[in-house]
């Protein structure tokens, strides 16, 4: 193991000893750190958010990026002790769940559910959640720092989600997890590895997945979005209607309805979306330039 492995996962096994509410306090104290210093996931959000509520007074747009920062090294800290302490730890911190029976219905009927999890709050913790409820499966690519794999599987895992590879051999056991009635998670707000096409995402083309649109025509199973909202003493786990638009045969249709079920999620806390991320990196005419820093 290499020193930069032993180091992250000696910081992921000492946050996780710590009550959520202190790690919760030293993510603050991180994402103070990094407005002050003016770093790149401050920068990156500025651009984001200008493209993305171009009408928004620029005080609040710049608040909202700095507020954005400093949820996401929360989030992040969070993470380390949920993955660490038992899951009655961690389920004592969900103070409420809204909109369950969104995906109990789909559950009850034997179709399967595609949870779609946007970056938004604690997206580990809703994860985890979700496994409680029924069989549940995800896509999962292991990080690049290989010490870290049995920390963030063993987490992810605890609730008894099955993982499986970000490649067709796990797309097939999707598959077959939402046409036996199953739980399938996926985050849909990222550029996609395999299977992308352009579709609005707040106004602005963005390479959106093609996955979850392929999931819905293969096997006619239900769909809903959801997050865990971070609250002052916990998590409210939301859930959300997708459009019906989202189940047309036609992609286009379908993935700017799931690019504006994204949006829905992000309009219940802005502030909690993970805004750093080079959303717009690549454009309908080629490799986009705006994330590139001045000279």
């Amino acid at each position: 193991m290499d020193i930069k492995g032993r180091l992250a996962a000696g910081a992921l096994k000492l946050i996780g000893k710590l009550p959520l509410h202190w790690s919760r306090r030293l993510g603050w104290l991180l994402g103070q750190i990094a407005v002050l210093t003016r770093g790149e996931s401050l920068r990156i959000s500025r651009i984001n958010l200008a493209l993305c509520y171009p009408a928004m007074d620029p005080r609040e747009r710049e608040r909202l990026a700095r507020d954005s920062v400093i949820h996401t090294a929360m989030t992040g800290f969070e993470v380390a002790t949920i993955w660490h302490q038992p899951w009655s730890h961690s389920e004592d911190q969900i103070v409420r769940v809204r909109n369950q029976q969104l995906l109990c219905d789909g559950v009850d009927d034997g179709r399967g559910v595609l949870v779609l999890m946007p970056h938004t709050g604690n997206w580990e913790i809703f994860g985890m959640y979700l496994a409680t409820l029924g069989p549940s499966t995800a896509l999962y690519a292991p990080p690049k720092i290989a010490s870290l794999d049995p920390i963030i599987r063993g987490g992810r895992e605890a609730t008894g989600t099955t993982m499986v590879p970000t490649n067709m051999h796990g797309v097939r056991s999707l598959l077959k997890a939402l046409k036996s009635g199953n739980i399938v998670m996926v985050l849909p707000d990222q550029e996609p590895d395999m299977g992308g096409d352009f579709a609005p995402f707040f106004g602005k083309p963005a390479l959106t997945m093609t996955l979850a649109h392929n999931l819905l025509q293969r096997t006619k199973c239900r769909c809903v979005f959801g997050f865990g909202k971070r609250v002052d003493d916990g998590f409210e786990l939301v859930f959300l209607p997708a459009e019906q638009a989202i189940y047309s045969d036609e992609q286009k249709v379908s993935l700017a309805a799931m690019n504006r079920g994204v949006e829905a999620c992000i309009a219940e806390a802005p502030e909690q979306y993970q805004w750093e991320y080079k959303r717009f990196r690549k454009q309908p005419e080629g490799k986009s330039r705006i994330y590139k820093k001045p000279c």
